[in-house]
């Protein structure tokens, strides 16, 4: 969507108003005005189809005591965290961005470790190869990374036989937040069976294909 810079008289106590309600919202002036004319003319701008996603997101985590939202850092981003079963707890963090101006992925989903923990990070790699591999041999693969203990993965929701989507934001929000909560569900058991990799990768294929049983469009 483009823009255009406009001049405009306003009263200095309705801007007040608009910055305190932009510092809560976490963005700018301009954007927390363009918001509010865009609702009074029922025109759903980028930036609300991300807050409402994200606001879905949240109520299927809300369902998880496992994952914890963290302060959202821009309108365009979550962040999440979760405890991981090992030495110390060391905790996983989540970000989900959506892109303004989706292409081929309409955001993507990156997993860290704060750690330097070489046996830590040697296995979240295993598991991050290990859940590449899994959804190589269920849906065919997905654009994805793993290095230095990240893992970073593209999301474009489409069907089984690769037909792009078109989606709700409340839709793309139960969508995503289903995706990661199976992310964390797989990872976590396939930590908490370290003793026994093959286990651990059952468990692990064993979740993804519970998250595919219950939604015909996939990421």
């Amino acid at each position: 969507m483009s823009k255009t810079v406009y001049s405009l008289v306003l009263s200095d106590d309705v801007v007040a108003e608009i910055d305190r309600l932009a510092y809560r919202r976490n963005t700018n002036r301009s954007n927390m005005i363009n918001q509010i004319l865009a609702e009074y003319v029922s025109y759903v701008t980028p930036e609300k189809r991300m807050q409402d996603t994200f606001r879905r997101m949240e109520s299927v985590f809300s369902q998880h005591d496992a994952i914890q939202l963290l302060l959202q850092p821009s309108e365009t981003l979550m962040t999440l965290r979760s405890a991981l079963a090992y030495k110390y707890n060391p905790t996983v963090r989540y970000a989900v961005e959506l892109y303004r101006t989706p292409g081929d992925a309409m955001g993507e989903l990156r997993v860290s470790l704060r750690t330097q923990n070489n046996a830590l990070i040697l296995y979240m790699t295993q598991f991050y190869r290990l859940w590449a591999a899994i959804e190589h041999e269920m849906i065919g693969g997905a654009e994805c990374s793993a290095e230095d203990g990240k893992y970073t993965r593209k999301l474009a929701p489409h069907t089984r036989n690769g037909t792009s989507v078109t989606m709700t934001s409340e839709e793309l929000g139960e969508l995503l937040g289903t995706y990661v909560e199976t992310f964390d569900r797989a990872l976590k058991a396939f930590f908490y069976q370290l003793d026994d990799l093959n286990t651990a990768a059952e468990e692990a294929r064993a979740a993804y294909s519970a998250y595919l049983a219950r939604t015909s469009v996939i990421l």
